[in-house]
């Protein structure tokens, strides 16, 4: 249900929080007792003398020296302030003397104090007499008990010897119904924060409420979902060459169309179309949800229904150990090599130009797509012009060092083994010296341990089709014509669209949609 929805629910969880927050805030103001309290702090604690061992001491005017034990003297800012929500009287300091508070400095003798306040706290002077305990002895400064309004706050600067600077210094007392405490500031005269510990935290647990919900809000997708986006369940099998595609635009169908379940099996073109018409023959239902890709019109034998998708390129691929140039092979030599006429690698070298690479005394392996494949079929009608692939094979794991290999090798001058997939292909090319196999381009661009052979000269790409031999028409077959409002007929309108014709090319191949007279 659409109000139950990510963004909704932590919109209400939000509302439901400020209104509790709120209430809570209320009832802390109301229910619980404000403190009292007066923080302190030192704003300033430097030398003043020539023998102070951890300041340094200032260059001066002045002949502190030349007073008694004045040589290491440091002048300490005191800042004492009400910083509770509550007024304090002269009633509420808790000690049995006439004064109010007492400073106490570590290692230090008290020798001089003086009083500021603010301008409009001139009434504060009045508190600073010795009847009413104003004075020092010794490390200790005896602090009036002075009544402070709200925020009000006063300083005391003392003049003391005897120690270093740095020394702690402690402030000892009591308030009736609150505190004496410490305060700490990035800054001298830094107010001390307004809102109590539990009013930040609520702020802050509302504030990271409304900033989920506006990454949510701001993240969310609202692009409209393409046209003709349908849902239900839909299996799309074949082509391994054009399976990298498939699988791409399957997720992005799914993620744009909710309620679109795809899943891509590749297992060959033969294969795939084979058991869509099988599909069919048992049950005309089950094959409306069924989409088989096709290297080439191999569904058209079996009466399915085609559709012209995309021009697909494809390659030779060698292993990394056989060079053979920018010339590549001719297409005279690669029947050769399928004929089984080419033994090893350096059988070639007679015939080659000079100035191209010299090929390696190594035998030579082919390494070919099984029968149900796509790919094998167009190798075998564009490149070799004949059906020279359908030799036997002679081992399984395309190693001519296997027994099976060595048995065969009387019967069958070249060892020669088949793959299910292109990935196969290419990882055995890579992984076995001299073997010669094919691909689509774009799975064989960069795929290490293989090197792209050119064909006559010409190296594979979308560019030269007009040359490039090594090519075929991608197809995607239905049972019979799709349903209209069917997910086959949804995710096949969906390749027509420009997004995904962006993606068909961005992995090598060429849109009918956008190539028509290279699809025919």
């Amino acid at each position: 249900m659409e109000w139950l929805s990510a963004e909704n629910f932590v919109a209400v969880g939000t509302a439901v929080l400020g209104i509790v927050a709120s209430g809570v805030m209320v009832w802390y103001e109301r229910r619980v007792p404000r403190r009292k309290r007066i923080g302190y702090r030192v704003q300033m604690d430097n030398p003043i003398g020539d023998d102070v061992r951890l300041g340094r001491a200032n260059v001066r005017l002045g002949l502190f020296d030349e007073a008694p034990d004045m040589s290491d003297a440091t002048l300490v800012l005191l800042r004492i302030e009400n910083d509770g929500s509550q007024g304090i009287d002269r009633d509420d300091y808790t000690g049995p003397e006439r004064h109010g508070l007492t400073a106490v400095f570590s290692d230090r003798t008290v020798r001089g104090v003086s009083v500021t306040q603010p301008i409009d706290t001139d009434h504060l002077m009045d508190h600073f007499t010795p009847e009413r305990g104003f004075g020092y002895e010794a490390n200790r400064l005896r602090i009036p008990r002075v009544p402070l309004n709200r925020g009000e706050h006063y300083k005391l600067l003392v003049l003391l010897s005897g120690g270093d600077v740095g020394r702690p210094i402690r402030m000892i007392g009591g308030i009736r119904d609150g505190e004496v405490h410490p305060n700490r500031s990035a800054t001298p005269d830094e107010i001390p924060p307004v809102f109590s510990p539990a009013a930040r935290i609520f702020t802050g647990l509302l504030t990271l409420s409304v900033l989920v919900l506006a990454t949510i809000v701001v993240a969310r997708d609202d692009t409209p979902p393409p046209l003709g986006c349908e849902t239900g369940r839909l299996t799309v099998t074949g082509s391994t060459a054009f399976a990298p595609v498939v699988e791409t635009l399957a997720k992005q169908y799914e993620k744009d169309c909710e309620g679109a379940d795809i899943t891509v099996e590749a297992r060959g073109s033969e294969a795939g179309v084979s058991g869509l018409a099988g599909t069919g023959a048992r049950s005309a239902k089950d094959a409306r949800s069924v989409i088989a890709f096709s290297d080439g019109p191999m569904g058209d034998r079996l009466g399915l229904h085609g559709e012209k998708v995309a021009l697909s390129v494809f390659t030779l691929v060698v292993n990394d150990g056989i060079d053979l140039g920018t010339r590549g092979l001719t297409r005279a030599e690669v029947e050769r090599l399928y004929r089984g006429e080419v033994r090893r690698w350096s059988d070639l070298n007679s015939g080659r130009p000079a100035g191209l690479p010299r090929l390696p005394d190594l035998p030579v392996v082919l390494v070919s797509r099984d029968a149900y494949s796509g790919t094998r079929q167009i190798f075998q009608e564009r490149v070799l012009a004949g059906a020279w692939e359908m030799t036997p094979t002679t081992s399984l794991d395309c190693d001519p060092r296997s027994d099976k290999a060595v048995a065969a090798a009387a019967r069958a001058p070249v060892t020669r083994c088949e793959l299910a997939s292109t990935e196969d292909v290419l990882d055995k090319v890579a992984a076995q010296p001299g073997a010669l196999g094919y691909s689509e381009l774009t799975l064989a661009t960069g795929h290490k341990g293989v090197r792209r052979v050119p064909l006559d000269g010409e190296a594979a790409s979308t560019e030269n089709l007009d040359r490039y031999p090594y090519r075929g028409v991608e197809y995607a077959y239905t049972y019979r014509s799709p349903q209209p409002g069917s997910l086959a007929a949804g995710f096949l309108a969906y390749l027509d669209e420009g997004t995904s014709q962006d993606v068909i090319r961005e992995q090598g191949h060429l849109p009918c949609g956008r190539s028509a007279g290279l699809c025919d």
